[in-house]
């Protein structure tokens, strides 16, 4: 099957663009953006990985669906586009990068800017139903994303893994702790986070720490 995606992904997941679930996996989808209205647009689907090629990753931030509401979601996890509100999680995101490196809360909550740097933003669902959350999970995206997320642990060194929140955490047996940073917490959602188990983290610049030490760019979160 031929997939409109980034040329370093194409190559690397090959094998699995022609496997029958994925198959089956983009009838469904097709099928459902003809029915009604889903997000994020079609040609974004796979902008995480057009935005970041596989040996450009440095950092693995893992999601789970995409925003269902109008004009939320564009392919990156946590992301929204120029101009749409920011979510509470992202809010609570950006307030500990404030804490963490006293970096000041942007106007736009796009982070298209962490993606071009490296930062893989990677929703394991990659596409929803307009206000169904969940709608399109058990399909054949979390093969897949598993699939991207293993090939990351075994053929690349050093990468940073920050899981937030109980679902992301899930997806650490799939990552060699031995060749790379793993960093876990608390859902940065406010049901999370005034509990107490988000906030003071530091995931940032203890991220940024690990990239220094072997060499690499941190990142301008």
């Amino acid at each position: 099957m031929s997939v409109n995606i980034e040329p370093s992904w194409k190559e690397m997941l090959r094998e699995e663009f022609n496997k029958e679930y994925f198959e089956q996996l983009i009838a469904f989808v097709k099928q459902e953006y003809e029915r009604t209205t889903c997000y994020p647009p079609g040609k974004k689907i796979f902008a995480a990985f057009d935005r970041t090629p596989f040996e450009k990753v440095k950092v693995v931030i893992i999601g789970q669906d995409p925003y269902h509401g109008p004009g939320q979601a564009n392919g990156l996890c946590f992301s929204v586009a120029d101009g749409v509100p920011k979510p509470p999680s992202l809010i609570n995101i950006f307030r500990e990068i404030n804490q963490d490196l006293k970096i000041p809360i942007p106007a736009s909550g796009n982070l298209e800017r962490w993606a071009d740097q490296g930062v893989l933003l990677l929703n394991t669902v990659l596409t929803v139903e307009k206000r169904q959350a969940g709608s399109h999970q058990k399909k054949g995206w979390e093969i897949f994303t598993d699939r991207v997320i293993k090939l990351l642990s075994d053929e690349r060194e050093n990468l940073v893994f920050l899981l937030w929140g109980g679902f992301a955490k899930g997806k650490a047996k799939l990552i060699d702790e031995k060749r790379h940073f793993v960093l876990t917490t608390g859902h940065p959602s406010p049901l999370s986070a005034n509990r107490g188990y988000w906030f003071d983290n530091k995931h940032f610049s203890r991220c940024n720490r690990y990239l220094q030490e072997r060499g690499m760019k941190p990142i301008d979160w």
